[in-house]
């Protein structure tokens, strides 16, 4: 039962640091990747569809995104949630491909991302740490029913406590690495 608990809690984590990936790639630096688009929207034939779905993306500058339709019709509702979207862009659009150059960062903007990264970082760690929380309630649970004795209880909180420092080491490398990238010109 411990071991179902502790796989459980390293299951949990592992997917706060993918989403913690995720969510670095969102930010975008200064060479442009298809990764920015992956939380827009589009409102297709009703339906909210990831513009991923609908349409390739070609990047023939570190600043500029071609996206090209899949369906030639979706080229308005794409280019609107484009611009409806937090990136900070105007596409234009010339009947067959939307034409997306996303302006230089300015050192004030590069601290402002750096910012939302440390903050995507922290929201990543308390996820961990509720994780941890909840496994070491579960541990304690299972320890007072008498269904593991409590040296098991006392390694199994330990191997706990090194999946998180591991987990939330892991965020913590990730956030370095998108602040070298953001504050490297």
């Amino acid at each position: 039962m411990i071991d179902d608990t502790l796989l459980d809690a390293e299951e949990k984590m592992e997917k706060a640091v993918s989403v913690a990936k995720e969510d670095f790639a969102n930010i975008r630096t200064g060479r442009i990747t298809p990764a920015v688009f992956s939380k827009i929207l589009v409102d297709y034939y009703g339906a909210p569809t990831p513009v991923q779905q609908l349409a390739s993306f070609h990047i023939p500058e570190p600043r500029m995104v071609i996206i090209t339709p899949y369906d030639k019709s979706s080229l308005p509702s794409i280019e609107k949630a484009v611009r409806g979207s937090d990136l900070g862009v105007n596409p234009s659009n010339d009947g067959t491909i939307i034409r997306i150059v996303f302006p230089e960062l300015s050192e004030q903007r590069r601290r402002d991302l750096v910012k939302v990264a440390r903050s995507k970082a922290e929201d990543a760690r308390v996820s961990i740490r509720n994780v941890r929380r909840h496994a070491k309630d579960g541990i304690d649970r299972i320890v007072r029913d008498g269904d593991a004795g409590e040296d098991d209880g006392r390694r199994a909180e330990k191997d706990l406590d090194e999946a998180t420092h591991r987990y939330v080491g892991q965020v913590d490398e990730l956030l370095r690495l998108k602040e070298a990238d953001l504050l490297s010109v």
